[in-house]
């Protein structure tokens, strides 16, 4: 079905949240390496560490934390009573990221007045809030409660926040002093001088770049919660030492921390995980391992849907189905360059009769392979094939997240081969068909980066700017505004990410659209040209969905778990008054399961409780069946949102039903 060109998300201050992703398992790690940050991201404090991957701490338990706090997006929300309050964001609002980056330092400041014998390392604000990790015994509830109210009482001191420059030299004795191992690690990482210290009063004090507000009695302290404890490897290797991370919220005043509160709640309601639990959807089977998605039957015919409203809408825009193995030598991968970039996120080789295969990370080489099986000619240019390609990662256990962030996802990946003057008409058929993708699920608010080059690249000059100025061309003609990420692209060529925005006004990435330069060189993939001359062909590699579980993940949550009526596992449910009815109930549900109808029978309790039950599990359409349905040949039909409809005889039912269904639309 075709949808209306999307509206556009314009630059909004007050919209702006965190995205919450696994790197590994969204579009932009298709190719294998890890994705650059997007335009927006901030310059972290010293106090944060400001080298990326090689000091940034991955918080292997804080994945649910972090989760969370993307959970409660910034937006536009209630506070409770009805008043409709704006959040700021640490971009909109200079204050609050003050307050923000102030509330870090008091928080370590009063963690070791608590607990002497703590050792701090990196503390900076986050979208939510901020977080500090600390090197120290394990912390309970209670303890936050304690650190909580010495937070209060520093706040109430309105001690000053006092920044001194000092020299390497000072700077390093100083914290030698203090013994705090973990700041002369951060020092060395600092490459600017002079060095600069936020002081606190006169009794506490930590390296950092600022800023901060001028006193801590501007902090209003009822505007400031401590939220959660959760894991953290220093420097991001399991083989360092486990950190606590205290995570915490802070606004400029208690309007938006009620807000916040609200909005949170309703994330809570929202989670994936519990309603996956609670509609039966999916599992974690621990027996079998963690990040390992089991698919229940309900979830599992949603899947079944997507996948073949994904193939439908592929196979019209010219694509090519495959389906290609879940292992491979281990020399595939070294040619792909994986083995040298990705290891870390790949399985352990296994040993088939002397030789070493692979599970896959990514589906990219296959489709090269299939590529490769023959000459190709300039004419049969594009090509495009699509898979639906199950890929596996390493995750350590305490990062894993329901649907989130699995060990086992299926990407819906796509490779397009091309020639140079045919990348501008491809990318606008992927935007296209992304569009009409996600578009049916009611998303059509998008947030869009194009990446262009860095400094470190392969491929040449012009093929970048050609690449480039496609990639432009396209968003252009398609009247998407976007804004451009200088020097932001993959070593292999220019891309396009894409964001889409769910209920709550989060923003989730998708899709992806990247040009690359790279794996054709690599595989040495050509084809014949009007001169019969061998070429390399353009690769584009392509996700609309990102991965099914994560997908799912987030139209769990972006639904509430009330999936409409196309989507909706069970679409009617038949509701016998008595037994006496079931006989006519069961014929009813025949026919409409024989015309592709999801509809059950549920009977055994009085009435009233077989449609709380139906409702309870957001079933849309009840169908009540008394003695005068039975004699008429007809249905009570009643919709979980809107009450009763009416009574119809079935084949008209049936036929709103199909409508509807086609429509995407309620009955």
């Amino acid at each position: 079905m075709a949808t209306p060109s999307a509206p556009l998300l314009r630059s909004h201050p007050h919209r702006r949240v965190l995205f919450p992703s696994s790197p590994r398992h969204c579009p932009a790690s298709l190719i294998g390496l890890p994705p650059r940050k997007s335009p927006s991201s901030r310059r972290l404090p010293y106090t944060a560490v400001r080298s990326s991957s090689t000091t940034s701490p991955s918080a292997p338990k804080a994945a649910e934390a972090t989760v969370e706090e993307a959970a409660a997006a910034q937006a536009v929300a209630a506070d409770g009573g009805g008043e409709r309050v704006v959040l700021p964001t640490n971009e909109s609002s200079g204050r609050l990221l003050r307050i923000r980056h102030t509330c870090a330092h008091v928080m370590a400041m009063a963690v070791q007045k608590l607990f002497p014998n703590s050792k701090v390392t990196i503390g900076p604000w986050i979208d939510n809030g901020f977080y500090y990790d600390f090197d120290m015994e394990p912390l309970t509830d209670k303890d936050l409660k304690k650190i909580k109210k010495e937070m209060d009482r520093i706040i109430r001191r309105n001690l000053p926040l006092v920044r001194e420059e000092v020299s390497r030299e000072e700077a390093q004795k100083r914290i030698e002093t203090l013994n705090e191992p973990y700041k002369l690690e951060i020092l060395e990482s600092i490459k600017e001088e002079p060095i600069t210290i936020y002081h606190i009063g006169e009794e506490w004090w930590d390296l950092c770049a600022g800023p901060h507000v001028e006193s801590t009695g501007q902090i209003n302290r009822k505007a400031v919660e401590l939220e959660s404890v959760a894991g953290a490897y220093w420097r991001g290797d399991e083989n360092n030492q486990m950190l606590q991370r205290i995570y915490g919220t802070a606004w400029e005043n208690e309007d938006q921390m009620k807000a916040y509160i609200h909005f949170k709640e309703e994330a809570k309601r929202r989670d994936h995980r519990r309603l996956g639990q609670d509609l039966d959807l999916f599992s974690i089977q621990e027996d079998a391992g963690g990040g390992l998605v089991f698919w229940h039957p309900k979830g599992a015919i949603i899947r079944h849907i997507l996948e073949d409203s994904w193939k439908q809408i592929h196979l019209q825009h010219g694509y090519d189905l495959l389906y290609t193995p879940h292992v491979a030598k281990a020399d595939l991968w070294k040619i792909s360059g994986h083995i040298d970039f990705y290891k870390e996120n790949m399985y352990n080789q296994m040993d088939v009769e002397d030789e070493l295969y692979q599970l896959r990370p990514m589906n990219c080489p296959y489709h090269i392979l299939v590529y490769k099986r023959k000459l190709h000619s300039y004419r049969e240019f594009p090509i495009r094939v699509a898979e639906l390609g199950t890929v596996y990662r390493y995750e350590l256990s305490g990062s894993l997240h329901g649907l989130f962030r699995v060990r086992g996802f299926t990407q819906d990946d796509a490779h397009i081969f091309c020639l140079e003057d045919q990348i501008k008409d491809e990318i606008r058929g992927v935007l296209d068909l992304t569009e009409q993708i996600l578009g049916q699920f009611g998303f059509r608010y998008y947030e869009i980066n194009l990446s262009t080059k860095p400094e470190k690249s392969v491929g040449s000059d012009d093929i970048w700017e050609k690449a480039t100025i496609a990639l432009k061309d396209a968003l252009d003609d398609k009247g998407w505004e976007y804004k451009v990420d200088e020097g932001g692209g993959a070593f292999y060529g220019p891309k396009i990410d894409l964001k889409i925005e769910d209920a709550l006004g989060r923003k989730w990435q998708c899709s992806t659209v990247q040009v690359d330069f790279n794996l054709p060189e690599r595989f040495d993939i050509t084809y014949v040209d009007s001169n019969t001359e061998k070429k390399r062909p353009i690769m584009i590699h392509r996700a609309v969905l990102g991965s099914l579980e994560r997908f799912f993940g987030v139209l769990i949550e972006h639904y509430a778990g009330d999936f409409p009526l196309w989507l909706a596992p069970t679409q009617v449910r038949i509701l016998p008054v008595t037994d006496n009815e079931l006989q006519y109930c069961n014929e009813v549900a025949s026919e409409l399961k024989s015309r592709g109808f999801r509809a059950d029978v549920c009977h055994g309790e009085r009435l009233p409780k077989l449609i709380r039950n139906a409702e309870t599990q957001k079933v849309p359409l009840m169908a009540v069946v008394g003695p005068k349905e039975v004699q008429a040949r007809t249905l009570t039909i009643r919709s979980r949102h809107n009450g009763e409809i009416g009574t119809m005889p079935v084949d008209e039912f049936m036929s709103r039903l199909q409508l509807a269904v086609a429509n995407r639309s309620s009955l």
